[in-house]
């Protein structure tokens, strides 16, 4: 398992390009908020640590992991944010339910972010158990809303390197 052993939320600020007139949206699931608002708070401080201002930070919650894409197609459609971060978690039941869930989050994230031409950030944890949500949301392989929320500051500034 590549994640074994790992915390992979470290990096190098260095790398990071300073978001101080950035503008973040962040699309929360309330399904699983015992994770997703720990995903939250990585995403967050992450931004924070790497220049946005909190007052360029918006965050606004959806009632599970299917709804993200709309909320994040609202943030594109009537706000003027550069990124958003989509954060939600699916953990695998005994249904197919979690297949039709996590494909139809997944496309849907992927279309918002062509369709408006910007950078929509993928923080949607699809794990086969709870522990190991628990372990990429603060546990013991780092926090995965650091990744995307730098993995969207990063894009952000690939964006505007080509309109400049």
């Amino acid at each position: 398992m590549a994640t074994a052993g790992r915390n992979l939320s470290e990096y190098n600020k260095d790398f990071i390009p300073n978001g101080a007139d950035f503008k973040i949206g962040i699309v929360v699931s309330e399904w699983n908020d015992n994770i997703t608002l720990n995903l939250l708070d990585g995403a967050k401080q992450a931004l924070l640590d790497n220049g946005v201002p909190e007052e360029s930070i918006r965050v606004r919650f959806v009632p599970g992991a299917f709804e993200l894409p709309l909320g994040c197609q609202f943030f594109c459609e009537h706000t003027d944010v550069d990124g958003v971060i989509a954060i939600g978690t699916v953990i695998q039941g005994e249904t197919r339910h979690f297949d039709f869930v996590c494909d139809g989050a997944t496309q849907g994230i992927k279309d918002v972010n062509l369709k408006y031409n910007t950078p929509v950030s993928f923080c949607l944890l699809t794990d086969n158990t709870l522990q190991q949500s628990i372990d990429r949301s603060g546990g013991k392989h780092g926090n995965k809303g650091i990744e995307c929320a730098i993995a969207c500051m990063k894009m952000i500034a690939l964006k505007r390197s080509f309109q400049s």
